[in-house]
């Protein structure tokens, strides 16, 4: 990756209607950056081993005609059980990921395309041999696979360059392929989705902009849930899930137009309609605005507010619930819907011949319609249904950061957030959601540039655990509140000429949780339930990095 950029709240129109609290674009390295090679090993005490190599060529010696290959692997040859529950601390994973793109630029014409694969394999659940598991039990497992296939292609002619007049065709088509086994559930979905975008865009007086565009999506899902075959569920296991084999299919054109107004750097104001109509859902109109005001160069004021939309496929995004042992109950859900506002503003400070920057900022989300993941209302039943209620969350944020001298700067930043849903006609907190965060970082590097050391303190606050029940076989609750707890990384870097090598540690405080899986003794049992934790938040064992 080369950089990433990250929208808060709601996005562009030219983005989709489906941003609503937010988007993050990740920049790839391009093929017409200057040409060379890297390489990157990374491995750690977990027996975890990662390679990442990545090389573009100029075909011709020209950056007009140019591609590059990313290519990444990775490998956990061993489990670990720091706990002894007789359950794996972290999954095993085999990844093989590969990307080709293309770069071409002849006149006012540009072409971007490339080509991906995806490869990944990851197990997990019962060690075997675990003093837990009963005689002539077979040990509960969890396999996920994974294929991934994906191209892209974007023209783009630029028609005046002076007004900054173009349009642009962009394409996408991807194909996801997954095949997961939880216990005696099997559960296979096979996604396509095509999806075509044309932008015309310019700058027809100045400070005026406006573009406009037409898209069209299509999405196809096709999903099975089943008891596995050749197995013999314990009684009532197969009467706890949904035994499906259906197809989704949903087609949705739209067209947008985006005006923004600008006086220079110091004032930008974004406002954005587009309309789309989905198949299933049928018209929905989403609109957008944005201000940036600069009314003083130390100071800047942003706003934000719009709309959002999002169509849920209940299992494919909630499948790690199919680990639970709970009945799992599937509503037909609607098309979520939500309005986001937001706030925020940037301080640049004078302090001591250097710059303190400091940054604060607010956002509301009220959901119209939302997609539910209820653990409260029924301890041995887990429903994913619709709003019926009141759902919203406000989150405020502060942060800053200040090089006390040179080569060393620190970096600290709080979060809270007040999160609640409506489960069973109750307006509660969203269990399982940290109320509050807080970060800690320092970095320093000598002035020759040699060695480089970095430390992050990272705070996660306490939560909601689902509603407190108790059963007539004296099961647990899992009651009340989970405990805060903080995590303590480091890293050193010695940077020769052509290369750098580093040492760290992740977890360094050793904080790990001391029951992560409810029910362990009896993974084939309803009150299994590996989907949330009780008492503590679970996190890694320390980890020793290096690369």
């Amino acid at each position: 990756m080369k950089s990433l950029q990250v929208s808060k709240g709601n996005s562009s129109v030219k983005n989709g209607y489906e941003a609503m609290t937010g988007q993050i674009n990740v920049e790839y390295l391009k093929p017409d950056d200057e040409q060379g090679a890297a390489l990157n090993i990374y491995g750690n005490s977990m027996s975890k081993l990662e390679i990442n190599a990545d090389g573009n060529i100029h075909i011709g010696g020209s950056k007009n005609f140019s591609t590059e290959i990313l290519t990444h692997f990775e490998n956990s040859w061993s489990h670990h059980d720091g706990n002894g529950d007789g359950f794996q601390d972290d999954p095993q994973v085999r990844q093989y990921n590969l990307q080709n793109r293309w770069f071409y630029k002849s006149g006012n014409y540009m072409l971007h395309a490339g080509i991906g694969f995806l490869n990944e394999e990851r197990t997990s659940g019962q060690v075997a041999g675990s003093h837990h598991l009963a005689a002539e039990t077979a040990p509960y497992r969890i396999r996920i696979g994974t294929d991934r296939y994906e191209g892209y292609m974007k023209h783009a002619l630029i028609l005046d360059p002076s007004r900054g007049t173009n349009i642009a065709l962009i394409g996408n088509l991807s194909m996801h392929k997954q095949s997961a086994d939880y216990g005696l559930k099997h559960y296979d979905v096979h996604e396509k989705n095509a999806y075509a975008s044309l932008i015309f865009e310019t700058n027809f007086a100045t400070g005026h902009n406006l573009s406009a565009g037409l898209g069209l999506s299509h999405d196809y899902l096709r999903q099975n849930l089943t008891l596995a075959e050749g197995t013999a569920a314990p009684t009532g296991y197969g009467n706890r899930y949904p035994l499906l084999g259906n197809v989704e299919r949903e087609t949705t054109p739209g067209a947008y137009m985006q005006y923004t107004y600008s006086l220079g750097h110091r004032f930008v104001a974004m406002t954005g309609l587009r309309i789309d109509r989905s198949s299933v859902y049928g018209t929905f109109v989403t609109p957008r605005f944005h201000v940036k005001w600069m009314p003083a160069d130390f100071l800047t004021l942003r706003l934000s507010a719009g709309k959002g939309y999002r169509s849920p496929h209940a299992l494919a995004e909630n499948n790690f619930l199919m680990a639970s042992g709970r009945r799992l109950v599937i509503d037909e859900l609607k098309q979520e819907k939500a309005w986001n506002y937001g706030a925020s503003l940037s301080f640049l400070i004078p302090l001591q011949n250097k710059a303190l920057k400091l940054n604060a900022e607010y956002y509301y989300t009220h959901f119209v319609n939302q997609t539910v993941v209820d653990y409260d209302t029924d301890p041995l039943t887990l429903r994913i249904g619709n709003l019926d209620g009141k759902s919203y969350s406000h989150t405020f944020q502060i942060d800053a950061s200040y090089p006390f001298f040179r080569g060393f700067e620190l970096t600290a930043a709080y979060r809270y957030n007040l999160v609640k849903e409506t489960f069973g006609g109750r307006l509660l907190a969203k269990p399982l959601q940290s109320r509050y965060k807080g970060l800690l970082t320092a970095s320093y590097k000598t002035p020759l540039g040699l060695w480089q050391f970095d430390a992050t303190f990272a705070l996660n606050g306490s939560g909601r655990m689902p509603t407190p029940y108790v059963s007539t076989d004296g099961t647990p609750s899992w009651a009340g509140h989970y405990r805060a707890y903080g995590q303590l990384s480091g890293q050193v870097t010695r940077y020769f000429r052509h290369f750098s090598v580093y040492l760290g540690g992740e977890n360094l405080t050793n904080y790990k949780q001391k029951n992560p899986i409810m029910g362990y003794h009896d993974p084939w049992s309803q009150t299994f339930e590996p989907t949330m934790f009780t008492d503590r938040c679970k996190v890694p064992w320390s980890t020793l990095v290096f690369g």
